[in-house]
């Protein structure tokens, strides 16, 4: 009984791994898994254990450095993330539902929810990739004084909340401002998009100016 049931395993294996091999060879209009339980909610805020508040008391408050030598260019993105898909790619498979792909990770299809207006979108053309902390406030809060390596990963930071697809209209009204010049308009995204950049500046010890600090505890209120 004993050989026959570690025959039967065998083959169990065998043929799971068979049909592991025929998907992993299939290359063009791959339908991803359907994540849309958490697909078309963006990023959450922090771990439940951190206090937003407190991170946001502790962050150095500092005006606002000079723009000079700025330039996106010293940001390198989107960069590889390999099997042919970049950092963009990468966020909308993530934060999409149903999404499909072409030939070199192109995204073909799909559904995203834009929560900064609260927005539908299924053509991913009419999607940016916003950086919640954007590269000149980056700039301005500290990262004029990285490496291009360093700021390489922050425009590229896939393992924290630094990265949403929202609609390319809502991701230009923002620009390049900080949390006192520019907040989302859907109003109850306010406590989440408070506590990623919190988490973000936190992350990255970027500094805050007093308008920036007092806005995001408005918002952080909020929660």
């Amino acid at each position: 009984m004993g050989s026959m049931s570690g025959k039967r395993s065998a083959a169990v294996i065998s043929g799971v791994l068979v049909i592991f091999m025929i998907i992993a060879g299939c290359g063009t209009d791959l339908l991803l898994p359907d994540t849309s339980s958490t697909a078309t909610v963006p990023p959450g805020p922090a771990a439940p254990g951190d206090d937003p508040a407190a991170q946001l008391a502790a962050l150095t408050v500092a005006p606002e450095a000079k723009m000079a030598g700025y330039s996106r260019d010293r940001f390198p993105h989107w960069s590889s993330q390999g099997d042919g898909c970049d950092t963009r790619d990468v966020v909308l498979q993530r934060q999409g539902a149903d999404v499909r792909t072409g030939n070199g990770c192109k995204i073909t299809s799909g559904t995203w929810t834009s929560a900064y207006d609260g927005k539908v979108v299924t053509d991913p053309g009419e999607l940016d990739i916003d950086h919640v902390v954007a590269l000149a406030e980056g700039w301005r809060s500290g990262a004029d004084k990285w490496t291009d390596e360093q700021r390489e990963k922050f425009a590229n930071d896939l393992g924290g909340l630094q990265l949403i697809a929202v609609t390319a209209s809502s991701n230009r009204a923002k620009g390049d401002q900080d949390a006192a010049k520019w907040k989302p308009p859907v109003e109850t995204y306010w406590c989440t998009y408070a506590r990623a950049v919190v988490s973000v500046k936190t992350l990255y010890a970027l500094t805050v100016d007093e308008a920036e600090r007092d806005a995001l505890a408005v918002m952080l209120k909020t929660c």
